[in-house]
């Protein structure tokens, strides 16, 4: 009887290619699945709620759909983190540009992020990492502006972003700082919200001071420019 014939095998760079090709699509189909899953479930935790568990802080969040916020709040958000949020596709190239020119001048840095950017790392993604939490930010954005649509993220948004320490989402920062929820908001309450977001650890709107004060006021006057003028028609 004759010997089968033997496949040759492969060499090392065609294995090495085959694991990388496997590994890439296998890490494509989870994310896809992944943020589909979070379209229509709430994310129950995050990254950098698990870090303030580990720190000790403790996590105060409850979820409140944007159905039943104030549409100030939305508002606030736009006038406050990115005006042109209704208008790019997750990516707003002249906020990039202007922030980039800014930050050669010297004085405080300033980024570029748009609500979807923040979003996607809000959600998926560690608050560190560098050039390479950059690229997958900018993977899952391209994949929560297409699969989830503007107001899926805006509500994800105010429901995950820190509002002070160990506080996550508008609602739970609406009772902290306010004593009621963010079902009913004054635009100067709306806009101490979204002024304590860039940096929620070192800033407080109960109260608040210096720049706080004075950004939150600034908000709370472009609440009613952002209605008028449409910019948060994608959420209606």
């Amino acid at each position: 009887m004759p010997a089968r014939p033997t496949k040759p095998r492969r060499s090392w760079g065609r294995r090495l290619f085959s694991w990388l090709w496997k590994t890439l699509l296998g890490f494509v189909v989870l994310s896809v699945l992944w943020v589909l899953a979070l379209k229509v479930v709430n994310p129950p935790i995050t990254f950098t709620m698990i870090g303030d568990q580990l720190r000790g802080n403790g996590v105060v969040k409850q979820w409140m759909g944007l159905d039943r916020m104030d549409p100030d709040m939305p508002r606030a958000a736009i006038a406050g983190e990115d005006a042109r949020f209704c208008l790019h596709n997750g990516f707003d190239l002249r906020a990039i540009e202007q922030a980039y020119d800014r930050n050669q001048k010297g004085g405080r840095i300033r980024g570029g992020s748009t609500i979807s950017q923040q979003t996607a790392k809000n959600v998926f993604l560690i608050q560190g990492g560098g050039y390479v939490r950059k690229g997958f930010e900018a993977y899952f954005t391209f994949l929560i502006e297409h699969l989830w649509g503007k107001r899926r993220i805006m509500e994800v948004y105010l429901n995950v972003a820190e509002t002070g320490i160990g506080t996550y989402g508008a609602n739970a920062g609406a009772i902290r700082y306010f004593g009621h929820d963010a079902s009913h908001l004054t635009p100067v309450e709306a806009g101490r919200i979204a002024a304590v977001l860039p940096q929620p650890k070192r800033r407080d709107a109960v109260d608040p001071t210096g720049f706080v004060r004075r950004h939150g006021n600034a908000i709370a006057r472009y609440v009613g420019v952002v209605r008028t003028s449409g910019l948060d028609g994608c959420l209606r």
